[in-house]
């Protein structure tokens, strides 16, 4: 293991944002991080856990603790079966299992962030989710002091949630075990309208996987949502919102504030969430409320290419990014009555 002391920690995040670790470790291997988090835990040090960093907010002030920064790696095919250890680039094991033929998660391509954080957020993207194809999840229990295999029921997983979220300092995900499908090198059948559009094929078709990965790399490049250390829309944490979703009431309420404001004909996003719930469109909201691509003046901005996107333009502060946050989140509750929660984990700092 690496450790470092008054560690930096912004260049561990796609935000470049935030203050320094007062120790910072670096696991390599299983056994390593097993052993950071028991030594943490046996001495009452708060433990902040990084991967990829593309869905942290660490404030300015940083970390007092020991920041562990999970750089295992392994990628193993047994059939359709794959493994993948917590620290592997999701990105690249997504292009891998492309290579190889199989499918279930071509439309999750060109996602930041390291295969461990898959499951906590059951990442989604496309019409895709983990969900559909995690069959197990390997974590250290940090309540129990044991290596425990949870099957996909376990997980709890809905939407951008899992028990992995809700009690996050219960489990270390270390590996990640999905099914995959051999569809003789064709997709999982594609869900997503804008994907099937520009694909030209109608929902619930199935296309050549590479044409499918390549197609969301492309649609997710142009709204800014492929790193690239050169494009500042792509500081960011990729979506800071999650779609609202609402009960029936709520949705009946909102789509009056919305005739109200902007006319008898316009009609919000509306797709169907479950029974009695409806998700809604955070972006849409943005942008209706008046907060439109590039808004800001400072330093954190909206991105030019997605509104969804909170973004560093190079010199930004972690309050900077905070300050513009809140600001969108009071605009669309004072316009639609609707509060939008933000998706990445902050660090030492709250909206």
């Amino acid at each position: 293991m690496l450790e470092l002391h008054d560690a930096p920690l912004a260049p561990l995040t796609t935000f470049r944002l935030g203050g320094p670790a007062a120790r910072l470790i670096t696991a390599t291997t299983d056994a390593e991080v097993v052993a950071a988090v028991r030594a943490a835990d046996a001495a009452g040090t708060p433990l902040l856990l990084i991967g990829g960093g593309s869905n942290l907010v660490i404030g300015d002030k940083g970390f007092a603790g020991t920041a562990l920064h999970i750089a295992t790696e392994g990628f193993s095919l047994d059939g359709t079966t794959l493994e993948l250890a917590a620290g592997e680039v999701w990105t690249d094991a997504v292009a891998r299992t492309v290579e190889a033929g199989l499918a279930g998660i071509e439309c999750l391509a060109g996602i930041p962030g390291s295969a461990g954080a898959t499951p906590i957020q059951n990442v989604g993207a496309y019409g895709q989710e983990v969900s559909s194809t995690i069959s197990e999840v390997i974590a250290y229990d940090r309540k129990t002091g044991e290596t425990v295999t949870l099957a996909n029921a376990e997980c709890a997983f809905s939407y951008r949630h899992s028990r992995f979220k809700a009690d996050p300092d219960r489990h270390v995900v270390l590996r990640v075990r999905f099914e995959l499908e051999d569809a003789n090198g064709l997709s999982a059948p594609v869900k997503y309208a804008e994907t099937a559009r520009t694909l030209g094929v109608e929902p619930g078709d199935r296309v050549p996987l590479v044409d499918a990965r390549e197609t969301v790399l492309k649609l997710r490049a142009g709204k800014g949502m492929v790193l690239d250390p050169e494009d500042h829309d792509t500081w960011s944490a990729g979506s800071f919102f999650t779609n609202p979703i609402l009960t029936d009431e709520a949705f009946a309420a909102f789509h009056a504030r919305v005739k109200e404001r902007l006319g008898a004909d316009a009609a919000p996003p509306a797709f169907p969430a479950g029974e009695g719930h409806t998700k809604t469109s955070a972006a849409w909201l943005i942008d209706k409320s008046g907060f439109t691509k590039g808004y800001g003046t400072g330093p954190a901005r909206i991105s030019t290419k997605h509104t969804l996107a909170l973004t560093n333009r190079g010199e930004a502060s972690t309050e900077d990014l905070l300050a513009l946050a809140r600001e969108v989140v009071a605009g669309v509750h004072d316009a639609f009555g609707i509060t939008l929660v933000n998706e990445p984990v902050t660090v030492g700092v709250s909206l």
